[in-house]
């Protein structure tokens, strides 16, 4: 098994059913996951701001995936590109936490999984499942074997979505 690992305001794609896609550390982040099952087709996308309009040019030049409303996009053309289609798509979704923020005053977290469920509403795309908000740090893989998502908290704990 092949591990591709995402960064930080990065995204990866897929069609190696051989491959693992996996990122590290996610607090506030939040790491979309989709997958078509019939193209064998998955990528990930772990962004750290809602909003671009905080910074268009890094947005638009420099780094797409940094941010939820320009990020998603990239995500599923790219992934549409090799085969998949938006109507088989299924979307996961984790991160979103309060981690060094125990007062919830910037509320990167809970901004973060706003813009998902708004972007997705939107575009009327249904989150099939998540494990987002509390207070610690996630890893999520995802196995293209199968379109499997685990997530594992900062205690060890695994969890599929």
């Amino acid at each position: 098994m092949s591990q591709i690992v995402v960064g930080v305001s990065d995204f990866k794609i897929s069609k190696n059913v051989q491959d693992m896609i996996v990122t590290y550390a996610l607090g506030s982040c939040i790491a979309v996951v989709v997958y078509d099952p019939r193209a064998k087709v998955g990528g990930m996308l772990h962004f750290m701001l809602a909003e671009s309009s905080i910074d268009k040019k890094k947005a638009m030049d420099n780094n797409p995936a940094m941010f939820a409303d320009t990020g998603i996009p990239l995500l599923f053309k790219s992934c549409y590109q090799m085969g998949a289609e938006k109507k088989r798509m299924i979307v996961k979704v984790a991160g979103g936490a309060s981690i060094l923020d125990d007062a919830n005053f910037f509320r990167i977290g809970q901004k973060n999984i706003t813009a998902v469920r708004k972007i997705f509403w939107k575009n009327n795309v249904l989150i099939t499942s998540e494990d987002t908000g509390q207070n610690f740090n996630r890893t999520v893989e995802l196995h293209m074997t199968d379109g499997r998502v685990i997530v594992r908290n900062a205690g060890g704990l695994l969890k599929e979505l």
